[in-house]
């Protein structure tokens, strides 16, 4: 497709509701806004990173490189504003993806990086200098007390990847779960890269069971809510419910004997003909609910309808 047609293409997806929308960005490119008391968020629109303001320095959580050194800007306009520092002290990793923290190294050597253990192992192995390694790491969860602010970590198995975690700031009402809910949008990162798809679609339920009220999903424009949260739940619910039915109805013997031979082919018209009949009734229900459902509903049930076959077992019987 060429460039023109790719943007032509563009005008006939389906209208984002303005609900899926935050506020504008600034002439650099980002906005920087107050979540509750010392806590404060910051977006390039299509990224999130967080941060803490506190008597030991800034906390800092993700560092994405499309928002880049507009963080530290972000952080200097909220330290002149309260009179705070603005250096950055620590760090804290949601998961070792570069897209989330490939501006760490901007922050230099001296920042005390946290994380997962498998964040550090992962990120030691890739050996990118532009994300240094957490030099602080836990297995399962651990509570920090920093500038005598709480922070929460847990691991609560792979979702995403498989060492994303859950920051939860409970003296803040916020939790902060990266790449499996992006409010007020449909599931961009599920098709693109979950690494475990029941792990992905159970961390929704696990996301509410703690308390909080601000949710930082670490992409698009805008916070989260509960009702955010519940949406999206509910909508891989009706993807899973969807591609079971789609398993069921969807007739593989008759592409197998038109494609003789050619057995590859075969299985893949067949999966691309259960996609889209399991993704056809999730588009309708959520146009107009979710940004983007009908640019990223196929991929993200042909994703959940592979898991179910392969790691669920779904629809493949034991041949007599």
């Amino acid at each position: 497709m060429s460039p023109g047609n790719r943007a032509n293409a563009s005008t006939d997806r389906a209208p984002i509701p303005r609900s899926a929308l935050g506020p504008a960005v600034n002439e650099r490119g980002y906005h920087v806004g107050r979540i509750e008391g010392n806590l404060y968020w910051v977006t390039d629109g299509i990224y999130q990173s967080a941060f803490l303001m506190t008597c030991d320095g800034v906390v800092l959580f993700d560092a994405p490189p499309s928002i880049g050194c507009n963080i530290q800007r972000a952080v200097n306009e909220i330290a002149a504003t309260n009179g705070a520092s603005n250096e950055v002290t620590y760090l804290i990793y949601s998961h070792h993806h570069a897209d989330h923290t490939g501006a760490s190294s901007l922050f230099g050597p001296n920042v005390t990086r946290i994380g997962h253990d498998a964040t550090r192992k992962l990120l030691l192995r890739n050996d990118d200098p532009a994300r240094p390694a957490p030099e602080v790491t836990f297995k399962d969860r651990r509570t920090f007390e920093i500038g005598g602010e709480r922070i929460d970590l847990a691991w609560h198995g792979s979702n995403h990847s498989p060492d994303n975690i859950f920051i939860h700031l409970p003296d803040h009402d916020a939790l902060m779960l990266v790449d499996v809910i992006s409010p007020g949008w449909a599931s961009v990162c599920q098709g693109g890269l979950a690494e475990d798809v029941p792990g992905y679609i159970e961390a929704p339920a696990t996301a509410l069971t703690y308390r909080w009220s601000h949710f930082i999903g670490g992409h698009m424009g805008r916070l989260g809510t509960r009702d955010d949260v519940a949406t999206h739940r509910q909508y891989m619910t009706d993807v899973a419910d969807s591609s079971r039915k789609a398993l069921e109805t969807v007739d593989r013997a008759r592409y197998l004997v038109s494609y003789g031979e050619n057995r590859w082919a075969a299985m893949m018209d067949y999966v691309d003909a259960v996609t889209a009949v399991a993704a056809a009734p999730v588009i309708e229900k959520y146009t107009g609910v979710l940004a983007g459902v009908d640019a990223c509903t196929v991929a993200a049930t042909s994703n959940v309808l592979q898991s179910m076959r392969l790691d669920l077992g779904y629809d493949l019987q034991v041949h007599p």
